[in-house]
């Protein structure tokens, strides 16, 4: 099947072919028709299948048409969870916009730079925003930007921008949208808050849920028995046996990126951080960076574990455990990605040992523990029938919070009478 057969003008085909699509990906062959019929759809795919570019595509195509109005009318909105992934979606729209005439124009707004630029670029408006919802909200007090144009949502990442602490700004960026609109929901998860938003949100809407195929992306997935205090060691010694050109390794905490990137490069590897506590040009430059192959290792929280595309990653290592079995999957897909192969490693500590089980319970997999010689874990495992631990379960929600501060009443008892 051609992009051209999905509905695709030649130009937007083209555009898809050059950024490494020869022939629709299962996700785009079903979510383009779609959005461009303006349906309501929900899309599950794995991280790798092309989400973006599934809904990119079709929607510059529908923007293209726009009338010679200015400013321009924000006709479309993409939230994203993160500064990386709004960047990385601006991206991938501007690529697809600039072949389109007349030019759909792109805007970008997210956090930790200055808004005085993002608002000069608003000026003129904008045919799409792609923003994170603190910033956009900043956005509209300020009256640089106004929502009541809006005729498509994208929610990218649907599951992350429902976690503690987008849900309540969420709610507010859909009060300020038309009731009439086209609603897109992507994610590679899709837990139950995210399918209650679904139900209450969308209208008729497709359902695409395309699984990862049984041979790709090809990670091949290890996992090392180790003693916490060692663990630095262990990764000095694979990225010298292993002959890895780059690695992503994954840490619990900031403290722990800046202290384990110190003690690498002190060995003599060229490893550097990546988390939430750095500025945005720090952040955008270690990215940069690093896909130019000038940092061996980048030392990140899971601020990189989701949407960001880093060709030829030959290798992955969760130097600590993820919390969830979800954050698992969308670590480890950072490797193997457009069709190549990839490692992923996980150090399991023995007080981590019930954690790594339930993770691997819940996946439905089994990883032997295999033990690097010289690196034999002497540290007492966790006592018998010891707690997983940080796998999440229910957050307390935002009214939680306030009845605990005893804002709210509290809850009435449940009822105590005999079934």
């Amino acid at each position: 099947m051609s992009f051209s057969a999905l509905g695709l003008h030649g130009a937007l085909s083209a555009a898809a072919q050059a950024r490494g699509y020869q022939e629709p990906t299962p996700v785009q062959a079903d979510m383009v028709p779609a959005v461009l019929a303006g349906r309501d759809v929900l899309a599950q795919a794995p991280t790798g299948s092309g989400k973006t570019a599934a809904f990119a595509l079709p929607l510059v195509q529908r923007l293209a048409g726009a009338s010679g109005q200015r400013p321009r009318p924000v006709r479309a909105l993409v939230l994203v969870p993160t500064r990386e992934l709004a960047l990385q979606c601006g991206a991938v729209l501007r690529d697809f916009a600039a072949a389109c005439t007349p030019r759909v124009e792109v805007a970008l707004a997210f956090g930790g730079v200055s808004i005085n630029p993002q608002m000069m670029a608003l000026r003129g408006g904008a045919d799409v925003v792609v923003a994170t919802p603190g910033r956009l909200l900043d956005l509209v007090r300020q009256n640089a930007l106004r929502l009541g144009t809006v005729q498509t949502l994208v929610l990218d990442e649907a599951d992350r921008l429902l976690d503690l602490g987008f849900a309540a700004e969420l709610e507010q960026v859909l009060a300020l949208l038309p009731a009439e609109r086209q609603n897109l929901l992507v994610s590679a998860t899709f837990p139950d808050k995210v399918q209650a938003l679904a139900t209450a949100l969308l209208h008729d809407p497709l359902r695409i849920r395309v699984d990862a195929p049984a041979q790709a992306p090809a990670i091949a997935q290890r996992s090392i028995a180790v003693d916490a205090a060692r663990r630095t060691q262990l990764l000095r010694h694979l990225v010298a046996q292993e002959g890895w050109s780059r690695v992503l390794v994954f840490v619990a905490t900031q403290y722990a990126a800046e202290h384990v990137a110190e003690k690498l490069y002190q060995a003599g590897i060229f490893a550097t951080p990546f988390h939430g506590g750095l500025s945005q040009g720090a952040r955008r430059q270690v990215l940069d960076e690093f896909k130019a192959e000038r940092w061996q290792v980048v030392l990140t929280t899971d601020l990189a574990a989701r949407g960001l595309d880093i060709d030829h990653l030959p290798a992955v290592v969760n130097f600590d455990l993820p919390r969830s079995p979800a954050d698992y999957v969308h670590r480890i897909g950072r490797t193997a990605r457009a069709g190549e192969s990839g490692v992923a490693v996980s150090f399991v500590v023995p007080h981590s040992e019930p954690h790594m089980r339930l993770i691997e319970k819940r996946l439905g997999m089994q990883l032997a523990r295999e033990v690097v010689p010289g690196f034999e874990p002497r540290e007492a495992p966790a006592p018998a029938g010891a707690g997983a631990g940080g796998v999440k379960g229910r957050r307390p929600s935002k009214k939680d919070k306030l009845r605990a501060a005893g804002l709210l009443p509290p809850l009435p008892p449940p009822d105590q009478s005999p079934s």
